[in-house]
């Protein structure tokens, strides 16, 4: 009988969010909760339409070994294993895929995925001869092929071995119809993993489109997804959100994109939709500080947005326009104060330690990051991030080796002025400068609304707490 079993992981790894453009540990930042596994549970429905037996496991999430790893390959024998693999930690995922080809030899198809292989597919096979398969770019279409049979040579997108060669395709253009994706296969996680910080029920994460035309000097969204904005219909977008509530009981949605709201008629619209669908759910998701509008943001609370996240980078013009935003510090407070207004809390990102950071410019961010005083903010420390203008900048630069052992948390290099470890220490300091404020305290002690609320906010501030 053939072997029909697809093994898809997360790789025993610190935890993270894998979402390709971000690939940001959990237990090193102040309010990020994991997210379920999404480009895992795309292909597991890819895999099932093909005829498949798909099975899904985040192994960083239940703090699993490699030894468990290596006891469920040999259980699950599968034909293909495929593995999200992140540029922060590869080598640490790259095991996963030697441990199957170690343990079950050439039964297995290993095959990898993850930002890195958009750029360094060729490099990354050729020093590592137990990858099969490399899929480049978007997977779900590339998947599909590849579980048809269909010789290699011809799928595109894909780096692969022939022999000794490790040979490449063309890269496989957009997919233009995100409406053509099956949902993703939620009956193969426990949903109740996946919870909503401050309340405690269930969260689901949509992608409801993909690409954006800023490409900002340090992010992955314009190398991954390309310049176009490629929405799923409103339709579509509400079909899932139905399966969700209706099959999984999950009301609580994280709408995820590289920017939700460039295009406000397709925005409106599907509000208006949410809105007649009666399905009473929330949602977060993120916006840019120049594409609101009054409209737009009514129409958003209406139909159960809690929460938008906003990249506002820095206090600083200078390194806003360095980083290329193309957004002022002008239009970020208005923004800011127009989501308010409709009582829509605010989760602002922050970025310290691009080349041309100086004490001074972070220390302008911290005071612009209190004068907002949003709910939530996040300051990341840069990760140069291969694919990244900020990666190729640190090749031509003399920025120092990258370090990912903590990316987000420690500093991948140093800035034309400062050490590694003076951006360090500015990082700790504007996260205990922000958070630890009386006037910030007593704000969030009067939004406690549950337990569960008031457990996480106690946690978060600890995790300020012991950063020392």
């Amino acid at each position: 009988m053939e072997n029909k079993k697809v093994y898809l992981i997360y790789p025993p790894s610190p935890v993270m969010n894998r979402e390709e453009r971000c690939q940001q540990p959990t237990n090193d930042l102040i309010v990020i909760p994991p997210l379920p596994p999404g480009d895992l549970l795309y292909l597991a429905s890819v895999a099932r339409l093909k005829g498949f037996q798909p099975i899904v496991r985040d192994y960083s999430f239940f703090g699993d070994t490699f030894s468990k790893l290596e006891k469920d390959l040999l259980d699950i024998s599968p034909k293909y294993f495929v593995v999200n693999v992140a540029s922060t930690t590869l080598e640490n995922d790259l095991a996963a895929l030697k441990l199957a080809k170690d343990a079950l030899g050439d039964s297995v198809i290993t095959v990898a995925k993850g930002a890195h292989f958009s750029f360094l597919a060729r490099e990354t096979l050729i020093a590592h001869d137990f990858i099969d398969i490399a899929m480049c770019s978007e997977c779900e279409l590339t998947f599909g092929e590849i579980l048809e049979g269909k010789l290699l040579k011809d799928i595109a997108g894909i780096c692969y071995r022939e022999g000794v060669e490790v040979l490449e395709t063309h890269r496989r253009p957009y997919n233009d119809n995100l409406d053509d994706l099956p949902y993703p296969a939620r009956d193969l996680i426990d949903n109740s993993l996946y919870i909503r910080p401050d309340n405690g029920k269930r969260q689901a994460v949509i992608k409801v489109s993909r690409g954006c035309p800023y490409h900002c000097f340090f992010c992955l969204a314009t190398p991954l997804n390309g310049r176009i904005v490629r929405k799923r219909s409103p339709e579509n977008i509400i079909g899932e959100i139905k399966e969700c509530v209706e099959k999984y009981k999950i009301k609580n949605f994280i709408f995820w994109s590289d920017i939700f709201n460039l295009d406000k008629e397709w925005t409106r619209e599907l509000c208006r939709q949410i809105i007649d669908s009666k399905l009473k759910i929330t949602f977060s998701t993120n916006t840019r500080a120049d594409s609101a509008d009054k409209e737009t943001i009514k129409l958003m609370k209406k139909a159960g947005c809690r929460l938008v996240s906003i990249g506002v980078e820095s206090g600083s013009q200078e390194m806003l326009d360095k980083m290329g935003k193309k957004i002022t510090l002008s239009q970020i407070r208005n923004t800011i104060k127009a989501f308010k207004r409709e009582g829509i809390q605010i989760y602002a990102y922050y970025v310290v330690g691009l080349p041309w950071e100086t004490q001074e410019t972070a220390l302008e961010t911290l005071e612009f990051a209190k004068s907002l005083n949003t709910e939530y903010v996040s300051f990341y420390t840069a990760a140069a991030l291969v694919g990244t203008r900020f990666y190729e900048y640190v090749e031509n630069n003399s920025l120092g080796e990258l370090n990912y052992s903590c990316p987000y948390y420690y500093p991948s290099v140093k800035t034309h002025s400062l050490s590694v470890q003076e951006v360090f220490e500015l990082h700790k300091a504007m996260v205990r400068g922000y958070y630890l404020r009386p006037k910030y305290i007593l704000k969030m002690l009067f939004s406690i609304r549950s337990l569960t609320q008031l457990k996480n906010y106690i946690s978060a501030g600890l995790k300020v707490l012991r950063r020392r």
